[in-house]
């Protein structure tokens, strides 16, 4: 069980609230952790560069000069990889970095995680209505409030992503906004600073529960 402080608007404590997540073993745990994080890193990579082999680039069919007689090295084509403009020997080719992790071993990669970040986690009251239109300063002085400083990391976490929210945070530099069902492990490692609301709180723990 871990009990956390939740804040209000103008960045005063109101109450507290506390969770539970089933997290893997402390002898476990960092590699779990550090599996899934390598898994969503590799899986990102597109894997779409390509070069020509020599049979792939164009031109080089005719042998350039006979083979004896000339004084020079023999060669069978202007497209040997020894050549300018000739092939690539051994170069990238399509392919599919893709790493298999389970279902049930994402998940508690997921909550281990996100419990290891409870020293950076702030806990806030529901604050869509307070921005009636979008606000970038209102939203970072709320930041500020909360604990959260401009020039820190900052991941905020929201049960339903409100409009005037996404567009008050959309051109602040260090924040990432995410909705509490699409959590990742590697913008919970990276942040700073954790701000979630109470109601996404809950919802991380009805959608990630074992």
């Amino acid at each position: 069980m871990v009990e956390s402080v939740v804040k209000n608007w103008q960045g005063e404590q109101v109450g507290q609230t506390n969770f539970e997540l089933k997290v893997a073993k402390e002898e476990t745990a960092a590699h779990i952790v550090h599996r899934a994080l390598v898994r969503q890193m590799t899986n990102s990579r597109q894997g779409t560069a390509s070069t020509k082999t020599r049979a792939e680039v164009r031109g080089g069919g005719r042998k350039p000069w006979r083979q004896k007689g000339t004084g020079r090295a023999r060669a069978g084509s202007i497209r040997s990889p020894l050549w300018r403009g000739g092939g690539v020997i051994f170069g990238p080719k399509p392919r599919d970095f893709n790493i298999k992790l389970n279902r049930k071993e994402r998940r508690l990669a997921l909550r281990t995680a996100f419990v290891s970040r409870i020293e950076d986690l702030i806990v806030v009251e529901e604050f869509s209505n307070e921005l009636q239109r979008p606000k970038t300063k209102e939203l970072v002085a709320a930041l500020a409030r909360w604990g959260a400083a401009p020039e820190q990391k900052t991941l905020l976490i929201l049960s339903e992503i409100a409009e005037n929210v996404s567009l008050s945070a959309r051109n602040v530099e260090n924040l990432k906004l995410i909705a509490a069902d699409q959590l990742n492990v590697y913008d919970i490692l990276h942040a700073d600073k954790i701000v979630v609301t109470a109601a996404a709180l809950e919802k991380i723990q009805e959608v990630y529960s074992a």
